[in-house]
């Protein structure tokens, strides 16, 4: 070959900017656990509507096991409904709407006196240590 070297001759140049580490960067935190006995947030209207949509859908096309097919046609179904059509989905969708924030309302009275009381133990039993700890987890996860 005529002209310069080849580029397997060439030296390998290292990239520094892909090596280097910002002066600040460390782990990133971990997300606190999801808590089980949280309340599952409420199906939208549509949710509602798909959950009897889904079990028509079977009935009339059993041999489909396509379940980008079953939304396909729940989309296309509830965009083609009119507000009238839609009234009893949204009814529904609004009672587990006002049940689902009665349990959160319960739920968020049992964890704040659950965080009282740890709190209250750890100030009695002189624990400061504890108490911080506590108190830490206690604003991460509120």
């Amino acid at each position: 070959m005529k002209g310069g070297k080849s580029r397997a001759a060439a030296p390998k140049r290292s990239d520094t900017k892909l090596k280097t580490k910002s002066v600040g960067a460390s782990k990133p935190a971990k997300k606190a656990g999801k808590d089980p006995n949280k309340p599952k947030r409420p199906a939208s209207a549509f949710f509602v509507f798909m959950e009897e949509f889904r079990e028509k859908y079977k009935k009339e096309h059993p041999n489909n096991k396509s379940v980008a097919a079953v939304g396909k046609a729940g989309g296309e179904k509830w965009k083609s409904l009119s507000d009238a059509e839609k009234a009893p989905y949204q009814a529904k969708a609004e009672k587990r709407k006002v049940e689902y924030n009665k349990n959160m309302d319960v739920y968020n009275k049992k964890q704040v006196s659950d965080s009282v009381l740890i709190v209250n133990l750890c100030i009695s039993c002189n624990f400061r240590g504890l108490f911080l700890r506590v108190a830490f987890w206690l604003c991460t996860i509120g």
